[in-house]
């Protein structure tokens, strides 16, 4: 039954991912401007973190910033629909520059071992699409939580056969990563989603303690991988982008996870703020608070409104 429903799903999603692009970006608008005017989960979580992670702008500068991450989560997530229902090839046509890829082949040829390092920003699964084009690679994913959603996902995601591995975030991804890297492979992670409990180190994202994982930082510093941050940048309105390989700073690799946890988000902040609005900011990235700290869970009163 969770294959028929996912077929069902994914023939759904292939009805709008056809819609033409003016229709697409008209749905985000109205869809942004919706969740603004009722108060929608994303709209909440949105404004909360834009007030943590910016303090420094003015109320109505938030509302400006809040709008327009709503707009482009909605566009981000029919253009997704197109990607995951059409052939990747042509997808791929919507990369209008590259940059950094050099960085990417000379770590292939190295044979150490690659983790690619993809953050919430822009669209990360047209970047999925190029990097299977280019090389087998073995992707860490969290699994939904309902069996339709994993068939689901799993149907989109599965790319050119034999190219694409999708494991799922659970205790034995590691040694399967950690196997895949010493065989000279490559590994995509996204480095900003929170880890469990005892999972991850506390350092700083745009100023606030962040839980972070340390599964990136684990990796390369017992492998020797090499460590590339990498994304899909949207440019202008319409569906192109810029695709752009840029290296990790050394000390995410270091031995010291809360020295490398913190090197790793100030590679995820750098590249939030080229356009706070390509960045996922729905996500409640500081739910987890340290332990000692008297701090409370930022998004407690958002949650109480449900």
């Amino acid at each position: 039954m969770p294959d028929l429903i996912a077929r069902t799903l994914y023939l759904l999603a292939t009805l709008v991912g056809a819609l033409p692009a003016p229709v697409l970006r008209g749905i985000a608008g109205a869809a942004a401007a919706l969740g603004r005017l009722t108060g929608s989960r994303e709209s909440r979580v949105a404004l909360r973190n834009l007030e943590l992670a910016y303090p420094e702008l003015t109320d109505d500068e938030r509302a400006a910033l809040q709008k327009a991450i709503l707009r482009t989560t909605a566009l981000q997530t029919l253009e997704t629909l197109r990607l995951w229902t059409r052939p990747h090839a042509r997808n791929l046509r919507m990369l209008r520059e590259q940059h950094g890829v050099g960085l990417f082949d000379a770590a292939l040829a190295d044979g150490r071992g690659l983790i690619v390092c993809a953050p919430h920003y822009g669209n990360w699964e047209l970047l999925n699409q190029w990097l299977a084009a280019r090389t087998p690679i073995s992707i860490l994913y969290r699994a939904p939580d309902s069996a339709v959603g994993e068939a689901f996902l799993r149907r989109v995601r599965a790319g050119v056969p034999d190219r694409v591995r999708q494991v799922r975030a659970e205790g034995p991804a590691v040694r399967q990563l950690w196997k895949t890297l010493k065989d000279g492979g490559v590994v995509g992670i996204l480095p900003d989603q929170q880890p469990k409990a005892g999972d991850g180190e506390f350092a700083p994202f745009f100023g606030m303690p962040a839980l972070t994982m340390t599964l990136a930082s684990r990796l390369a510093e017992r492998t020797g991988a090499t460590l590339l941050f990498a994304y899909c940048e949207r440019i202008g309105d319409g569906p192109d982008f810029a695709l752009r390989i840029e290296p990790a700073h050394p000390a995410i690799a270091d031995a010291d996870l809360v020295r490398a946890t913190t090197a790793l988000n100030a590679g995820v902040e750098h590249i939030a703020r080229r356009d706070p609005a390509q960045y996922q900011w729905t996500y409640k990235r500081y739910k987890a608070r340290p332990s000692g700290s008297g701090d409370d869970n930022p998004y407690l009163d958002l949650e109480r409104r449900r």
